[in-house]
């Protein structure tokens, strides 16, 4: 009888799968431009703002200030040619930031280089949140819940999670701004 081979999967294709997984049933799968009830998205916003309570809540305390702070900037340059004094106001909410344990792409398991079985490859840092459309009177006319996976490629000896945090949310807005 004749053994069949066993196929071990990298940590990054169960990465990459898991948060597939995550972007499709947890935050729902919603269509580019429409927001999470299938209703169109607004097109143009009278200002915008960041709301990291849920991180302040989970005590991350001024390492969420960064976050907001970074993503309020990304949120300003990305949206700039479509702002309207008419519009409702685009509110991002930032629910989670996940950095990776392990950045650095040199090592694979048990510190050898990319050749073992459960390969070398970057980790993944990820955010999620919504994108909220608020009226005037404070009503929410349009939800988008998101989540944005990045490949971090950093070294473990110097991991600059503050510098990660910025480059993250300023991923998560582009990907913001290529939804709605």
């Amino acid at each position: 009888m004749q053994d069949k081979p066993v196929t071990l999967f990298s940590r990054r294709s169960v990465l990459a799968a898991l948060s597939i997984g995550i972007a499709l049933t947890g935050a729902g799968c919603v269509p580019a431009g429409l927001s999470s009830d299938g209703s169109p998205f607004p097109q143009a916003f009278s200002g915008f703002a960041v709301d990291v309570s849920v991180l302040k809540a989970k005590g991350l305390g001024p390492f969420a200030d960064l976050v907001g702070a970074a993503a309020l900037d990304a949120l300003r340059r990305s949206f700039a040619d479509r702002v309207d004094p008419r519009g409702p106001r685009l509110v991002l909410r930032i629910t989670s930031v996940f950095f990776t344990p392990f950045p650095d792409s040199s090592t694979g398991r048990l510190g050898r280089g990319g050749g073992d079985r459960g390969g070398g490859g970057s980790g993944h840092d990820a955010m999620e949140g919504e994108a909220l459309a608020i009226g005037r009177r404070g009503e929410v006319l349009a939800s988008h819940p998101m989540l944005a996976v990045r490949d971090v490629n950093t070294s473990i000896l110097t991991p600059d999670e503050q510098g990660r945090a910025v480059v993250l949310a300023q991923h998560y807005v582009s990907w913001l701004r290529r939804q709605i």
